[in-house]
């Protein structure tokens, strides 16, 4: 139990960490929220391994799930073209698959000893399964979101009308201001 709790500490450190810098580095200054979007990444990223890696494998991690959540907020997305405004594929999507992915490198028997080792630990084999599984979780998901949406578009639509969005969700959605401007 402690093992997870420290790796979950360290992870979330790290990827704050290296996010923070990739920021600074390629931006020219870091941000609070890029800070945050890093610390989450770290967290997601440690989820599937928190129980199986070592503390100096959880700061590994953090560290990249950190640089790669900040790759594909700040850059891939753009190149892709996809509409994610609030960067949960991101943070979430992508740094859950890092984390599962390392876990099948990471893991090793000294942590948890009913689980298997990592790759790094002689183990290839369970990169291989982590793979497998990355896999199988990502086609379900697309599968059960398109289902999703497809429901709700017959049902209520996707999009609001282009004069909902000139006018702003808060007040053609929910008949009130999100914002008091006039100061």
């Amino acid at each position: 139990m402690q093992g997870a709790f420290i790796a979950t500490h360290l992870a979330a450190s790290a990827a704050t960490l290296s996010w923070t810098f990739a920021e600074w580095i390629w931006k020219g200054k870091p941000s609070a929220l890029g800070a945050v979007s890093g610390a989450v990444a770290g967290l997601v990223a440690i989820t599937p391994a928190s129980g199986y890696v070592t503390p100096m494998a959880s700061l590994v991690i953090g560290a990249i799930a950190g640089l790669i959540c900040f790759w594909s907020t700040s850059y891939a997305k753009n190149k892709l073209g996809y509409d994610d405004s609030l960067d949960a594929f991101g943070v979430h999507g992508v740094s859950g698959t890092v984390g599962a992915l390392l876990t099948g490198i990471f893991a090793t028997k000294l942590i948890n000893a009913g689980a298997a080792d990592g790759a790094l630990h002689g183990n290839p084999g369970q990169l291989l399964n982590q793979v497998v599984a990355v896999w199988v979780t990502w086609v379900f998901a697309i599968a059960v979101t398109f289902i999703i949406i497809k429901i709700v578009d017959l049902i209520v639509g996707l999009r609001v009308s282009s004069d909902d969005e000139i006018l702003g969700l808060d007040s053609s959605q929910h008949g009130e201001s999100g914002y008091n401007l006039e100061a």
